[in-house]
């Protein structure tokens, strides 16, 4: 009772300097109990949605992820709803139709498709869609030429009752007149959603009123959905996939969950990381707070306190701000998925609050996280003070007993950092991208621990570097600065650390990210000829659009592009399923792939084809031998080898050419699928001619893009920045708690010094002086961790680079500009982390503080 007595007292009495270490825990803890809060309520609430939606029993087409790609679901007979209607326990049978391969656009010719990427869906009217929607204004749609509208799309696209649409499918495009607004009953998953009636649906969506996606079966009074899939089992056979409402709603769940999973532990790794950060955080201030409290815990231990009861006395300390941060945390939680909500709405997806999910096992974590970090963390400077003896009464207080680090400690942290480069150059010198991978991560780690390890070392020696560039302008000040900072290597170097593995993460996505760019850039330089590239936002082009493009004037040559799925058959024997890019031959000049035996063109002609480098390798293919290709849903050819291409690239790696009209040939009109894109030819000297001809040729299908070869360029850099720019954010998370370890080093140190301050005052310096040697400490602080974790992340970046080299992208690009501009805010960083610290210390009252004890 008296050590947990003396600890609350000791808690409220420093709780101003617990406060930030506090702050540290509540926003790890937040970040952990929102993604878990988040993630949970849209589990939660997609889980009701299945639920409503599914059938009693459900008959699908078996799934089959090497079927041609026709632009069009996969489909059974409609036939087959006789069947299903003599089940013995079928009250009810209806077919369904749905597909997610349409786009929507209004009268303006502007899309009504969704900006989050959710897919835009057509679907037949029927009873059971009442189970997820209601239509609150019109009527249901009744023959060709009307539809009914999600509200939300229509809300936001200001889309009203009477109103044109046009949607475009494989088949072909057809208008629709809206007569029905649809508002859902449980959430909107976000995607545009247009219903038809069922024959219109099956005609437009599918291009035959003679099949269904699927069909859902009511069951009978006193018929059980087991009972009812095993009488359809039986009576249709194996051939389909027969499921309950159960296995249904299993499946989509399944489906949702392995996305959601991926972002769920993406947001806690990053969680993690300022987890991490926030350990250095908690042992800076209870090893300072341990240090300033020497007399005092001195005396306890005269008094005859054991070394058990101070180590519990600190431990206390910690488990009170673990879980004073922890319970503010997950209220933080909380409220950050309840953001993270209206965020999802602002982007389309309407979750109710009322769905909100806070699983009992979401504040136990939280708990767990805040309270066992934090008590970890503390238990160093723990048992430094239990080892504090009655001696220590006598002494000054808050000298430091760790001025310098251990031999043994610098030793470990050299062999850490030693073994973790030498991972890291085996890595770089790897020829296989998944051995190098695990070395990679090897040498991540070891490094990282090394240099956290290694830090009271490298502070003692990079500090003084950057002080003679920085500080020594500054005169007596700045050397001030410097000596304060080299006072206590381990804990500048602990600051220090903390900010070093935001930055060190920083610093290497911005190498990966702009080595990618320079690589696809140089690629595109080096292999692509076409002047433009048409695609459809990875829809397939329909007829009308391919013959749009090849009505375009100024075009040389217009070249489609399709991918055909096959079963080859090689000398060796061995068959394996593959796909092969069936393109026009001008393809060969509008993406020059490198060879290395044969010719690329030899690979258009008749009954001709290619294969890449490594193929050829593993299969013993040479120039010449003819491979038995079986097109799925087609015939089967025997193809010959006119040419193997190099591995040498990042474009159509791995691709396998053949000529478009050889593919035809093999496979049914109806089994062919379309261009995923066309790539175009300007005639001399008509480039920009070209481009307004296309663009013009095309202002009916908004969903087309029409890139020349710098709007290719500016895509791939905006998609790898918008991806960048996400975990930037994230990592930011890590990097306040990084700012807010300096702040708290900074304002316990003025306390620690407070005497010290109070007698350099005394002899002339003045308030201004005082806060810029403090502020000026802060800064060299601050610019060691991020030299430290800028050098660190740029050679695992540069590490990754040689990893991707073996994919293709060989072109390492350090972005300066960017490492400059972190380098420099560091510094700003720094500066503002001390200007609470410098402002209390320079409002010290100097008498006060010359008498402190």
């Amino acid at each position: 009772m008296t050590v947990l007595k003396t600890s609350l007292r000791n808690f409220l009495a420093h709780k101003g300097r617990m406060a930030l270490s506090a702050v540290a825990v509540l926003l790890s803890v937040a970040f952990v109990c929102g993604t878990l809060v988040f993630t949970d309520t849209m589990t939660a609430t997609f889980d009701k949605l299945f639920g409503a939606t599914a059938s009693d029993v459900a008959v699908v087409p078996q799934k089959n992820d090497h079927a041609q790609d026709t632009g069009r679901p996969q489909t059974l007979p409609a036939s087959l709803a006789g069947r299903l209607a003599k089940v013995r326990g079928a009250a009810k049978v209806q077919p369904l139709v749905s597909s997610q391969r349409l786009t929507l656009t209004d009268a303006d010719n502007e899309s009504l498709s969704p900006s989050s990427g959710a897919p835009t869906v057509g679907v037949n009217w029927h009873e059971g869609q009442k189970k997820s929607v209601e239509i609150t204004s019109g009527h249901e749609p009744h023959g060709a030429g009307e539809a009914v509208l999600d509200k939300d799309t229509a809300d936001k696209h200001h889309v009203k009752m009477g109103d044109t649409l046009r949607v475009t499918t494989a088949p072909g495009d057809f208008s629709v007149r809206v007569v029905g607004i649809a508002t859902y009953r449980t959430t909107n998953p976000g995607a545009a959603v247009v219903y038809l009636d069922t024959p219109t649906a099956q005609a437009k969506l599918l291009g035959t009123t003679g099949a269904c996606t699927g069909f859902g079966l009511t069951a009978a009074s006193g018929i059980t959905h087991d009972q009812l899939k095993k009488n359809v089992t039986s009576a249709i056979g194996t051939d389909y996939t027969v499921r309950t409402a159960a296995e249904t709603k299993k499946e989509n769940e399944k489906d949702f969950g392995s996305v959601l999973d991926v972002l769920k532990y993406a947001l806690l790794g990053f969680a993690g990381i300022a987890v991490l950060v926030g350990i250095f955080l908690i042992v800076n201030t209870f090893s300072m707070l341990v240090a300033q409290r020497t007399r005092e815990i001195g005396l306890m231990r005269a008094i005859g306190s054991s070394r058990r009861q101070v180590n519990r006395s600190v431990l206390t300390e910690a488990l009170l701000l673990g879980v004073v941060g922890s319970v503010l945390g997950i209220g933080g939680g909380i409220a950050l998925a309840v953001g993270l909500m209206e965020l999802m709405g602002s982007l389309g997806m309407k979750l109710d609050l009322g769905e909100l999910t806070v699983k009992p096992a979401t504040p136990l974590v939280g708990l767990a996280v805040g309270v066992v970090v934090t008590v970890l963390a503390a238990y160093l400077p723990a048992r430094r003070a239990g080892k504090i003896s009655p001696m220590a009464a006598l002494r000054d207080a808050g000298n430091p007993a760790d001025a310098k680090a251990g031999k043994i400690r610098t030793a470990i942290g050299l062999v850490l950092t030693g073994a973790g480069a030498a991972a890291l150059v085996a890595a770089g010198n790897a020829d296989d991208a998944a051995g190098g991978s695990g070395l990679l991560a090897l040498g991540v780690l070891l490094t990282l621990v090394g240099f956290v390890v290694v830090g009271p070392l490298l502070a003692g020696l990079v500090v003084r570097v950057i002080s003679a560039v920085v500080l020594r302008v500054f005169g007596p000040v700045g050397r001030l600065a410097e000596r304060n900072a080299l006072r206590n290597p381990r804990r500048t170097g602990a600051t220090a650390s903390a900010l070093m593995i935001g930055l060190a993460l920083v610093a290497a996505l911005s190498v990966v990210g702009s080595s990618m760019i320079a690589s696809a850039t140089e690629q595109l330089d080096r292999s692509v000829g076409a002047d433009f590239i048409v695609d459809g936002n990875n829809g397939p082009l329909t007829p009308a659009m391919i013959r749009a493009v090849k009505s375009a004037g100024h075009v040389e040559h217009v070249t489609e592009y399709a991918v055909v799925q096959a079963r080859i058959t090689t000398p060796d024997g061995k068959t394996g399923d593959q796909r092969l890019t069936a393109a026009s031959p001008t393809y060969a000049d509008d993406v020059r792939a490198g060879t290395v035996a044969g010719e690329l063109t030899a690979a258009y002609g008749k009954d001709a084809m290619s294969v890449p480098e490594g193929y050829a390798k593993d299969h013993g293919v040479k120039v010449g031998d003819r491979l038995k290709v079986a097109m799925v849903d087609g015939r089967t050819a025997e193809l010959k080898v006119g040419a193997i291409t190099s591995d040498d690239t990042s474009i159509d790696k791995g691709a396998m050419y053949t000529n478009i009209a050889t593919a035809r040939q093999y496979l049914p009109a109806d089994r062919m699928p379309p261009p995923l894109m066309m790539l175009a030819k300007a005639k001399d000297g008509q480039a920009d001619e070209a481009a307004a001809a296309l663009k013009a040729a095309l202002k009916d299908y908004p969903q087309l893009k029409v890139r020349d070869q710098a709007d290719y360029k500016k895509l791939i850099k905006d998609q790898v920045g918008q991806l960048l720019n996400m975990i930037y954010g994230l990592l930011a998370l890590a990097i306040v708690v990084a700012v807010l370890g300096v702040v708290n080093t900074l304002a316990l140190s003025v306390v620690e010094r407070t005497r010290e301050i109070g007698l350099m005052r005394a002899i002339g310096l003045s308030r201004r002086q005082l806060r810029r040697m403090i502020r000026l400490e802060s800064v060299v602080i601050a610019l060691f961790g991020a030299l430290l974790g800028l050098g660190l992340g740029m050679a695992w970046g540069a590490t990754a680079q040689k990893l991707l080299a073996l994919q293709g992208l060989g072109v390492l690009d350090i972005p300066w500009p960017t490492i400059g501009t972190v380098f420099l805010g560091s510094a700003l960083v720094g500066l503002l982390a001390a200007l609470v610290p410098a402002f209390r210390a320079g409002r010290m009252n100097v008498l006060n503080a010359i008498a402190t004890d």
